[in-house]
């Protein structure tokens, strides 16, 4: 759960206000011809029965060991994962960035945080561009975007508009990258511009498409406490396992927390239903809310969370061979005993929905415990408990 202070924000001009009506407007226009061909239905208000599962029956899994010298002693936020590349950092904000091949070799640590105009000041997100050896470093408050090559060279700045706060981040194609709205998310409806998940330029950060996901009324998650009156500052409370964004495959699956349906849109620009839920969001108080966690070609893993203070949560899972919604819990097998998998990771890519860090302490308690078997248990065998963390990729079965 994320706590911050946020001092209050001034209203938007009336020019804003009369652009978010036509774009609320345009948004319940469906512009996207859609379809409803295996859409399925969750009612959030419902229990289900138990499922177990094997993480490695449906998902492959790869260990990473990343690389520990005087220079990289990295922490534990993967933030992209390519075909050559790991890109980590750590949590406090230090301004390091640590790449690493695919095998865990440490290639290079860069830190470009400052005040300057190439610079970044609180990395929020990190987008890497294989193809194009570039990653897109995104200082969200700051409200730009820097384009840095691999060696850590300044390339280019993407300034995004004030009235966006863009957090959730990944690579579209060649031209564009896909982003959501915090700002509209969190904010009040009076404070809202239009859409939440827009794509915008590779080159310049401006905004090519807005695309429009209908619903009646403006929902947010967050849990705000009354505003001291002497600080004018309030606490703003809300899950951590909010993914707006997910990518599936070849797709991007949008959740919108105000629609009463969750959509895939595709690479053509399509968009299809892809889970609608019951009962509605706006017929619900206190709301729930129907959050993404890992989608499968069989599985979709899915968390309803209800918003009070502590937001209570139950996991669940649509198997889309039994057409049949169950709580599950999934298990690691490289495990002796039944360790669970952690499925609700930031997502990072089509390829690589998920992934966990595993500390190297606790592996190495874990091997001389008995408690690991194959690949785990030899990469185990040669940790020192001081050692980078191994990352733990869950990919798609090919």
């Amino acid at each position: 759960m994320y706590v911050c202070h946020i001092k209050i924000v001034t209203m938007k001009q009336t020019n804003t206000i009369l652009a978010i009506i036509l774009l609320v407007v345009l948004a319940g226009c469906g512009e996207n011809k859609q379809s409803t061909d295996d859409l399925i239905t969750v009612d959030v208000s419902k229990s289900y029965p138990k499922k177990e599962l094997i993480l490695q029956d449906f998902m492959d899994v790869e260990y990473i060991p990343l690389e520990t010298n005087e220079e990289f002693v990295c922490g534990n936020y993967v933030r992209a994962v390519g075909h050559n590349h790991v890109i980590m950092t750590n949590r406090d904000n230090d301004g390091n960035i640590y790449i690493f091949d695919r095998s865990g070799k440490a290639l290079k640590k860069i830190n470009r945080k400052g005040q300057g105009g190439e610079e970044y000041n609180i990395l929020s997100r990190v987008v890497l561009d294989e193809n194009n050896n570039e990653m897109f470093v995104n200082d969200m408050y700051a409200k730009k975007i820097l384009v840095y090559d691999l060696e850590g060279n300044f390339k280019r700045k993407l300034s995004t508009s004030e009235d966006f706060l863009f957090f959730d981040m990944y690579d579209f194609d060649q031209e564009h990258l896909i982003c959501h709205d915090s700002f509209n998310d969190n904010n009040s409806l009076a404070f809202h511009t239009g859409q939440s998940f827009m794509l915008i330029s590779k080159q310049d950060g401006s905004i090519t498409k807005e695309i429009q996901i209908p619903y009646e009324e403006k929902k947010s998650i967050v849990i705000r406490t009354p505003k001291d009156e002497k600080t004018g500052m309030y606490s703003v409370f809300m899950p951590s396992s909010v993914f707006p964004i997910v990518p599936y495959f070849d797709d991007y699956v949008l959740d919108e927390i105000s629609a009463d349906t969750i959509y895939k849109y595709s690479s053509d620009h399509t968009m299809k239903p892809l889970i609608a839920r019951t009962p509605s969001v706006c017929s619900m108080a206190p709301e729930r809310f129907l959050l993404l966690s890992l989608l499968t070609d069989r599985y979709y893993f899915m968390e309803i969370i209800e918003k009070k203070r502590l937001f209570p949560f139950s996991n669940i899972v649509y198997d889309k061979l039994e057409k049949a919604l169950f709580s599950y819990e999934v298990y690691n097998s490289d495990y002796t005993n039944e360790e669970e998998a952690f499925l609700k990771s930031v997502p990072l890519n089509r390829e690589i929905p998920s992934c966990q860090y595993l500390e190297a302490y606790k592996l190495v308690e874990d091997y001389e415990e008995g408690r690991l078997k194959g690949r785990l248990k030899e990469i185990a065998a040669k940790l020192d408990p001081e050692d980078n963390p191994v990352i733990m990729l869950i990919k798609h079965k090919k």
